[in-house]
């Protein structure tokens, strides 16, 4: 099925085809008609399946075909992650860029000054991508307006309520006029996701795409066993093994990204790093030479974890495992994007052999263990953890733990 059967305009098309897009993902095939079509969507599509150009292009269509001079804000689009906004804002200027019309488009988000922003909105906005609490920061300082939306997009909605954003949707929500068009897109459906799946959407278009359409059948996933002192030195073997030009490596801490990269440096191999302490400029300047290729390497915390679309991303290592076994697929699914292929590496100690079957178990996989020549684990795994509780009737008590302290003290 190609693109030009599922109700795009010639501008749109042409945009699409400069990016090498051939065939619909599955979320694109059945989200753009469904959107066009004037209904609420409710979508679960994983990371890395497609789902900002399966908003994003029919949005464009509909505000396309009826103009609005004044650039009245008609289409909100909310995320969780000011990575995730500047990304989804990029594809809307993209696909955007031959429609004969001009399509405004803002992008805000909290962590940066607010007057350019609000000098940005002055001349008004068809379309505004934001993060729920610089919206409202907007809307208070009378930057805009929401009383003309006409569209309404939850991208990340399980993110957003996992980032503590509950509050600020409530009232966005209740700024919103009653009639509009709701799209809500989300990986995984909580309770909370649920919940307002049922109150937000009315007589919604159901689409569901199983991640394994999205990202298996592209990413060759490995699982490596090694001792943790040797990670950084099997991270770079790897490297200089396979002539990755550009690798995605995830860690736990601000500080592990300081680290690894500062070593990588030391052995000669250009790196970044990413992590939510850096300023939003200098995220966003570091999100830009790692697309230019300026260096090699980007050591992240899972704040790339979403929102990240760099083309020709061949590998990604999971230096640390994910807390969360969910954010094992947003994870890897920085690769192997836009019909590309790719490599997710996760590297496996003793200490981590059990939570690694727990992501295993979680998304059906079950990878072979593997052992690279020279970095062999020496240290076992960690048998299975058992309760802390004790049982019932013979743990001591407090009263018997002092008798004993006595006693003891007695001796003595």
């Amino acid at each position: 099925m190609p693109f030009s059967t599922l109700g795009l305009s010639e501008p749109l098309l042409r945009a699409i085809a400069e990016r090498s897009y051939v065939t619909p993902t599955p979320i694109q095939a059945a989200a753009i008609p469904a959107v066009l079509r004037g209904g609420d969507v409710w979508a679960s599509a994983q990371t890395g399946s497609g789902k900002t150009a399966a908003f994003a292009l029919p949005i464009l269509e509909l505000l396309a075909g009826r103009r609005d001079v004044r650039h009245q804000v008609r289409a909100v689009v909310l995320v969780p992650t000011r990575e995730l906004a500047a990304q989804i804002g990029e594809s809307f200027h993209t696909y955007g860029r031959y429609l004969p019309e001009r399509i405004k488009t803002e992008v805000v988000f909290g962590g940066v000054s607010i007057n350019p922003q609000m000098m940005a909105l002055r001349g008004g906005a068809d379309i505004v991508i934001a993060t729920p609490g610089r919206l409202i920061d907007l809307v208070d300082h009378n930057a805009l307006s929401l009383s003309s939306v006409e569209m309404l997009v939850l991208d990340e909605a399980d993110r957003l309520f996992a980032l503590g954003f509950a509050d600020e949707l409530n009232r966005i929500l209740a700024l919103l006029p009653s009639r509009r068009q709701n799209l809500l897109f989300s990986a995984t459906f909580p309770p909370a996701v649920e919940a307002l799946a049922g109150n937000l959407l009315r007589n919604p278009i159901r689409i569901d795409v199983p991640a394994e359409a999205a990202t298996t059948p592209d990413i060759f996933q490995r699982a490596i066993e090694v001792d943790p002192p040797r990670r950084t030195q099997l991270l770079r073997h790897l490297i200089e093994e396979n002539a990755w030009p550009r690798v995605l490596v995830f860690v736990a801490t601000r500080y592990s990204t300081e680290h690894v990269a500062d070593k990588l440096r030391r052995a000669g191999i250009s790196a970044g790093t990413l992590h939510g302490e850096l300023s939003q400029g200098a995220r966003m300047e570091t999100l830009a030479d790692f697309k230019a290729s300026r260096f090699q390497v980007l050591v992240a915390t899972d704040l790339a974890a979403r929102g990240i679309d760099i083309a020709q991303m061949p590998a990604v290592v999971n230096y640390d495992l994910p807390r969360s076994t969910v954010e094992y697929l947003h994870r890897i699914g920085r690769t192997a994007r836009a019909g590309e292929s790719g490599v997710a590496v996760s590297f496996i100690s003793a200490a981590t052999h059990a939570h690694f079957r727990l992501i295993e178990k979680r998304h059906q996989l079950d990878l072979p263990r593997e052992h690279v020549p020279g970095f062999e684990p020496t240290e076992d795994p960690l048998p299975p953890t058992t309760s802390t509780g004790g049982v019932k009737g013979k743990r001591k008590s407090k009263k018997d733990k002092l008798r004993e302290a006595a006693a003891r003290a007695a001796k003595n």
